[in-house]
């Protein structure tokens, strides 16, 4: 089910109308802007008109099958549903509370946002070695890395867990990432590595007390109100979950479309996040509020918020506590929000959200790229729709 274009919404627990007012342009307001003045922030209907062609360009070119757009500023907010969210085993319309497999924005909306409020609690220190809580991940030479590098991906630590021989289970998934030998040394150079997050995950736990899916539901999600956001969901959801890929003779609907994660039992650092548009626009509202809710309570304090999305490293391949700033990986960042100053992050399965503070702007697509046969690509249309989302916020070329 599509919206009509101009219906938009105020996600931070409001149901108020949102009010068209200069024209050509769309803003929130509890009550009717005066003649002639224009309310801020504002949307230009051109920019959000063309969001949605590009998304629909990108369906009609089999490159998704449909996804959820969200652009917010303060409490403006355009929210799009667009094509399908399932074409097998039957067609289902998207809407805008689709569930999705968001992949590796598990790094960030969970992991990072955990480790940090365990560094602001003392249970963890970022500069301190990773063995100090986790001693059989010295092995082979791993002593030196530290908390900091696992965030920044910068341990020298390889992509990904190896699925031959196979194995299942968070211990042993854990035992191969204590006993990886590092290609590189600490701060030498930037490798996106899912080990990493796993072995963040894993720290969460053993300084938490709680399994990370646990701990993400309590102090993630119930405070800010995520309500469709978690790991393994339940039967309920189901109906409302894009599916990604068969594998073998099973489509993937509610089971991560991750092999490592799905091998750990669906609950990892690095992927294993199933949520909503909704859910993810009131994580981005947080962030920009220096990490408080919308009840005001802190989630993170403002020194995490600014840690984690403060670039880390000079020169290339820039990276914050988790989140990205600039790197081969930023293409929903497009070409007009600053470099070095917005920050986001991307899933494999077509996921990414893309933060600018200084415009106080966030924009959201999801999809399921890999549905129904893993060719799927959103590359492209990331960028496409982050340079629009710029634009539409006032954003020019320098």
């Amino acid at each position: 089910m599509s919206l009509p274009r101009r219906v938009f919404r105020a996600v931070a627990g409001s149901a108020a109308a949102l009010l068209l007012s200069a024209p050509g342009t769309v803003a929130a307001s509890g009550a009717a802007t005066p003649p002639g003045v224009a309310a801020e922030p504002v949307f230009p209907l051109v920019a959000l008109a063309a969001m949605d062609a590009a998304i629909d360009a990108a369906i009609l070119a089999g490159r998704v099958p449909g996804g959820v757009l969200w652009l917010g500023r303060s409490d403006v907010d355009h929210v799009r549903a667009h094509g399908l969210r399932a074409v097998e085993p039957a067609a289902e319309s998207t809407t805008t509370d689709t569930v999705y497999d968001a992949a590796s924005l598990t790094k960030v909306v969970v992991t990072a946002t955990a480790v940090l409020q365990q560094v602001e609690r003392g249970q963890l220190a970022l500069d301190a070695p990773v063995a100090r809580w986790l001693p059989d991940f010295a092995a082979h030479g791993k002593g030196a890395i530290t908390v900091r590098h696992l965030l920044t991906h910068r341990s020298g630590l390889r992509p990904g867990l190896s699925l031959q021989p196979a194995w299942s289970g968070r211990a042993a998934a854990l035992a191969l990432a204590c006993a990886e030998r590092p290609q590189a040394t600490p701060d030498e150079r930037f490798v996106y590595s899912d080990i990493n997050f796993i072995v963040l995950g894993e720290l969460v736990r053993a300084v938490s007390g709680e399994e990370l899916d646990r701990y993400a539901a309590r102090h993630i999600f119930a405070p800010l109100g995520m309500v469709d956001s978690g790991f393994n969901p339940g039967e309920a959801l189901r109906p409302r979950i894009a599916p990604t890929e068969r594998v073998g003779e099973a489509l993937l609907r509610g089971i991560v479309h991750d092999p490592t994660a799905r091998a750990m039992g669906g609950v990892a650092g690095h992927a294993g996040l199933f949520t909503t548009a909704a859910d993810l626009a009131r994580f981005c509202r947080m962030i920009l509020a220096d990490g408080r809710g919308p009840d005001g309570r802190a989630v993170l304090s403002s020194a995490s918020v600014a840690d984690m999305t403060r670039a880390q490293t000079n020169g290339v391949d820039r990276r914050g506590l988790g989140w990205d700033i600039d790197t081969r990986f930023s293409a929903p960042r497009g070409t007009l929000f600053p470099t070095g100053r917005s920050f986001g992050h991307t899933g494999f399965t077509g996921t990414s959200v893309w933060i600018d503070p200084g415009s106080a702007t966030f924009v959201i697509f999801l999809s399921s790229r890999l549905h129904p046969k893993g060719q799927g690509d959103v590359s492209d249309l990331r960028r496409t729709l982050g340079t629009l989302a710029a634009e539409a916020v006032g954003l020019k070329a320098p």
